[in-house]
């Protein structure tokens, strides 16, 4: 089965690297699937899980908190502005991380800003449904 090259690095250390078979992604645009030999495209992340396919029935997931994905034919590079492995996240974790986002939103008067901000908190309270956290 083809392969290619994925790096997922987030702002504390490097969360994977390695050959995979698919990397599912949550793009601003929408869930998107990369798999080898596709088109490059530079997209922006949202709040969500990312999948990575190793092979057949094995693979990872990890939490992606925004940042970009940067898509080749041959790799994919991840550069998480906050991440974790889905091991490490707890319902204490997401909600401090709500929490952090509430306090930006109610600290600006930016109607767009607040807008985007509230996005994040209902893509982040998603997720923690997604996890049942």
């Amino acid at each position: 089965m083809a392969t290619f090259h994925f790096d997922f690095v987030g702002p504390e250390r490097t969360l994977y690297s390695g050959e995979v078979t698919a990397v599912q992604l949550p793009g601003t645009e929408g869930e998107m699937t990369v798999m080898p030999g596709h088109a490059p495209v530079l997209t922006s992340l949202r709040v969500g899980v990312i999948v990575i396919t190793e092979s057949q029935g094995s693979g990872k997931r990890i939490y992606v908190r925004g940042g970009f994905a940067d898509i080749g034919p041959n790799a994919v590079t991840v550069l998480a502005e906050r991440a974790a492995p889905i091991e490490e996240l707890s319902q204490e974790s997401l909600d401090k991380d709500i929490e952090a986002v509430e306090l930006q939103r109610d600290a600006t008067e930016n109607l767009s800003k607040r807008e985007a901000l509230n996005a994040q908190i209902v893509q982040l309270q998603e997720t923690k449904a997604l996890l049942k956290l």
